[in-house]
């Protein structure tokens, strides 16, 4: 009899190893064989892609400022509202694409369409270098361009947002779909790939910024665009080549609905008494869950646990209304989606940081010395320094920190995610004190030769600053991607990539609403903080605002990742779990 339930469990073992059961299917919708789709062998198309996306977002996205400066003529508060609005709205729209993604479309299918609607994005832009109808002007450099240069110049990085906005969040997710969490090899594999994820995308971003800037900077804008265009259309190209590798996952629906049916439910049944034992609530046996997992009770807000009581009715519970009565999971991943918004917010003013980079950190350094010996520097490509530094932090993350601090904390992760994106919120805060004391440095050097000052400082002065918050992002950045994408229902994980993304897009509007502020309250005490021009202005003060702010927020997030309980998923079929367990792995799941 032993041997008999021996034998079973190795055929189901063996069966298991050969084909990948997490509800995901091949291209021809059939149960994926693990040895032919997914992981990294499907990955590396995935990140091909995005290595050229990104290429082409920060090589235009870095320079923007500058062509909104000198092509457009916008003066430097106009220019860098400009930027921090298309920016917002950049990383704003994953929410919309993100939901398409998961709801409707699938992952792949927006992707596809998104990368169409950029590269449109992108040929218009071209175009409005260089169509005639379209140019800025007829001379070589233009006292004031044409309105309808200007109209098509926004309606393409419009555009291109758009495109973003199906793309990010849905590509993100399809490539971390392409391991199962119910594999142990496979799941720590899952572990490494937002940080090699995010190496693809740096160097996609030194590029952007190296030789797309360069070529903007010495050669011509439209001839920049030309080569952006073609890089994305080749690799939306490889992308669809690797269709036969990818594992999908079907579209299930508006994850809002069930959300929805959990609270009605919870409100309609507020007057009926909490039962004693957690095990009561209603919840499916594993064997009849189609798709995603089942997950543990947590003891938090416990009054959506209303919503999974069953009532004595005559009504079986398979005749119950969903509005009346919802699963345990689905009552747990309302309260997954609630338990996030604190994080959400105590993000923000770590983004607000980050924005900076490509609008105040990329103008300072137009106005100092870039050359090494005969070669001059464009002033966008020292973001390069962030990516670099982004780089470095990850690799040391990943081959130095992670295998010790999984000795010694025993946590697979090594460190939770919570505390990874709070040791990036250190690194914004440093960030701003040492911005703050270069750029004293550089207005001192203007107060003793108004006309000769900055070009006495080199650029690389500024290198500490990008460096640091791209070690910074190493951390914070990353962190939010793994945890916006592990700590949401299974069935919103497109939409947990573009709730990380909204945290850049919303802080960029919460960045133009500050320097709106700032301005005007200096205005009133006798001279604004942001003059006509950076050596007017007193940027140095801002950033010691941002210091301020940012460390008074470590302290809120702090409190805020103490009192968070991680997403417990079952494995078993029970309906309560450890919850302790949750905490100290720091989701695993």
């Amino acid at each position: 009899m032993m041997e008999q339930q021996m034998k079973k469990g190795n055929i189901v073992r063996d069966d298991e190893e050969k084909w990948v059961y997490d509800a995901s299917v091949d291209h021809k919708g059939r149960v994926p064989l693990r040895a032919s789709t997914g992981a990294w062998k499907a990955s590396l198309f995935i990140i091909a892609i995005e290595f050229s996306e990104r290429l082409s977002y920060f090589g235009i996205a870095t320079s923007l400022i500058i062509y909104l400066t000198k092509v457009i003529h916008q003066d430097l508060k106009t220019a860098a509202r400009s930027v921090n609005y298309w920016g917002g709205v950049t990383t704003l729209m994953p929410l919309f694409g993100g939901f398409v993604a998961d709801a409707y479309s699938g992952r792949f299918h927006t992707v596809i369409v998104s990368s169409i609607v950029y590269l449109l994005g992108l040929l218009l832009l071209t175009m409005s270098w260089f169509a005639p109808s379209l140019k800025a002007c007829d001379a070589e450099v233009c006292a004031e361009p044409r309105k309808v240069h200007v109209v098509a110049f926004f309606v393409a990085i419009y555009l291109i947002s758009i495109g973003t906005g199906g793309h990010k969040p849905a590509l993100e997710s399809f490539g971390a779909d392409q391991f199962d969490d119910d594999h142990s090899e496979e799941k720590r594999k899952k572990m490494s790939f937002f940080n090699w994820w995010n190496s693809g995308l740096c160097c996609g971003l030194l590029l952007g910024v190296t030789v797309i800037v360069y070529v903007q900077d010495h050669v011509d804008w439209g001839v920049a665009d030309i080569i952006v265009t073609i890089v994305m259309a080749f690799s939306l190209l490889i992308f669809i080549i690797g269709r036969p590798y990818y594992r999908y996952r079907k579209p299930s629906g508006s994850p809002l609905t069930p959300m929805l049916q959990v609270l009605v439910a919870a409100i309609s049944k507020r007057k009926l008494p909490y039962p004693s034992n957690p095990a009561e609530l209603y919840e499916v046996p594993k064997s009849q869950k189609a798709q995603g997992r089942l997950l543990c009770h947590t003891k938090k807000l416990k009054f959506l646990d209303r919503a999974a009581i069953v009532e004595d009715n005559e009504n079986s519970i398979d005749k119950q209304s969903p509005w009346r009565l919802a699963t345990l999971t689905k009552v747990e991943e309302m309260k997954l989606v609630l338990n996030m918004i604190p994080i959400w917010l105590a993000s923000l003013p770590f983004g607000i940081c980050v924005a900076q980079t490509s609008t105040f950190f990329i103008k300072q350094g137009v106005i100092m010395n870039r050359n090494i010996g005969d070669f001059q520097i464009p002033p966008a490509s020292i973001f390069a320094l962030a990516a670099i530094g982004l780089i470095i932090s990850v690799t040391i993350y990943e081959k130095l920190l992670v295998p010790a601090l999984r000795k010694a904390t025993g946590n697979e992760r090594g460190i939770n995610i919570l505390q990874r994106i709070g040791i990036g919120m250190l690194f914004s805060t440093t960030t701003m004190i040492v911005a703050a004391l270069v750029e004293r440095k550089r207005l001192a050097a203007v107060k003793k030769d108004p006309v000769h000052g900055s070009l006495s400082m080199s650029v690389f002065w500024l290198a500490p600053q990008f460096l640091i918050i791209g070690a910074g992002d190493g951390f914070s950045l990353i962190g939010l991607q793994e945890y916006f994408y592990d700590q949401v229902p299974d069935s919103m994980r497109s939409l947990g990539i573009a709730f990380y993304l909204s945290v850049i897009g919303a802080a960029n509007f919460l960045s133009s609403l500050l320097i709106t502020l700032v301005d005007n309250i200096t205005e009133k005490g006798g001279k604004s903080w942001f003059g006509k021009d950076l050596n007017s202005s007193r940027l140095d003060n801002f950033y010691w605002l941002l210091a301020v702010i940012t460390l008074a927020n470590l302290c809120i997030f702090v409190v805020v990742a103490k009192r968070y309980s991680y997403k417990n998923v079952q494995s078993m079929a029970v309906a309560n779990c450890n919850e302790d367990d949750a905490a100290a792995v720091g989701s695993m799941a």
